[in-house]
């Protein structure tokens, strides 16, 4: 009894993760009944994974962007401007997609560059530099397009945003060997790494989750993850975008979380004065954060443009509202210094659940609007109480 007494304590410490878990559960399941079994079919939950992979993956770099205490609100025209020049390379230069995938990743490299130097070197505050960028890049991308359409891409791009990974049965398998083999391995290091992790913190005695709670919160990510693996097998097996964000997730977890430019990250964001006195070289990092955002929106912007086939003027509109309400949804701080790679992804599930939900439902686009907002305002009113409840301001 003590444990479990010592492990609800704990979860009284842990109320933002633990809520963020309870509300996507409640979310998923009302739609669940809502929709007659809908949402968790294999064939939904893949395209759910796929048709807001491009979010997801905006949130894991705007997350350690709202960590710092900056915002970007360029992404959604470097998006487009990606997509324009992937466009361009690949259909009208001729350049091999590969080639073109590789050189798109460089312009958001550049734009990272440009932007970075003038928050960062030029102290010009991040909203007023990217709120210029949103439109600069909007501007180039008519400017690259010629406000026309291109259409269509060869096949193996179109694979980056909408492929999914050989089926190692040959479509005789009820579930698809690879997606399982995938599934089961990735559950096998989270409990390794947890384990691990456990292990580290007691060797050196900063170790405060209790026992009962490590085991449940263990066996729950790990039941969640083997689902998931049984519903993406059922059907086609597993999207190449998925990879692509397990892989960034995985990475980017680690470095914020390990690494020391994701302490220095959090120190930015905590408080910019003590970071530097404390020999942080805080231009460095914003510079960094910038340029690593501009490489992030390069990869969205060509997995969205592979995804519709199609390079468009109007593309990427409002995804910049979308990835900075998955972060503080995902349990970001406004103030910044408060954040994770993963509550950013559980937030871009939020959002892609509701859209998805609502959609099947028919519900109108003027009150998904107006739900979402409600939702993104509700969970900034709980990090604020949630702030006051334990003595801050």
């Amino acid at each position: 009894m003590s444990a479990f007494r010592s492990a609800f304590n704990y979860l009284g410490s842990q109320l933002r993760q633990v809520g963020l878990i309870i509300a996507l559960l409640a979310i998923t399941i009302f739609f669940q009944i809502a929709t007659s079994g809908i949402t968790l079919k294999p064939i939904n939950v893949s395209n759910l994974i796929v048709q807001n992979s491009y979010i997801l993956i905006l949130a894991v770099g705007m997350v350690m962007v709202i960590i710092a205490g900056h915002i970007d609100l360029s992404v959604g025209s470097v998006v487009a401007f990606v997509g324009a020049m992937a466009g361009v390379m690949i259909t009208q230069w001729n350049i091999p997609w590969w080639a073109a995938i590789v050189l798109c990743l460089g312009v958001g490299a550049v734009v990272g560059v440009w932007q970075g130097f003038w928050i960062a070197y030029f102290g010009i505050p991040a909203f007023i530099v990217t709120l210029a960028g949103m439109l600069t890049f909007r501007g180039l991308t008519q400017i690259a397009l010629q406000n026309q359409q291109i259409s269509p891409f060869p096949d193996e791009f179109r694979a980056l945003g909408s492929g999914f990974l050989p089926d190692l049965g040959g479509g005789t398998s009820l579930l698809e060997p690879l997606t399982m083999g995938i599934g089961l391995l990735a559950t096998a290091l989270l409990v390794a790494q947890g384990i691990r992790s456990r292990l580290a913190r007691k060797k050196y005695d900063v170790e405060d989750e209790p026992f009962a709670w490590f085991i449940l919160k263990l066996v729950f990510t790990a039941g969640i993850i083997l689902f998931i693996t049984y519903l993406l097998a059922s059907y086609r097996g597993t999207p190449i975008v998925l990879v692509v964000l397990g892989l960034l997730t995985v990475v980017y977890a680690a470095v914020m979380a390990n690494s020391v430019f994701g302490r220095h990250v959090y120190a930015i964001g905590g408080n910019l004065n003590a970071a530097a006195l404390s020999g942080v070289k805080t231009k460095r990092v914003t510079f960094m954060l910038f340029v690593n955002m501009g490489v992030i929106s390069a990869l969205a912007g060509l997995i969205f443009t592979a995804q519709l086939n199609l390079a468009n003027p109007k593309a990427g509109d409002g995804f910049e509202l979308d990835a900075i309400a998955a972060v503080f949804i995902g349990g970001a701080a406004v103030t910044g210094g408060i954040g994770t790679v993963t509550g950013a992804i559980i937030g871009g599930l939020i959002i892609g659940l509701l859209n998805n939900g609502m959609s099947i439902l028919g519900v109108g686009t003027e009150y998904q609007q107006l739900i979402k907002g409600l939702v993104l305002l509700a969970a900034v009113a709980f990090d604020v109480y949630n702030k006051r409840r334990s003595g801050g301001r």
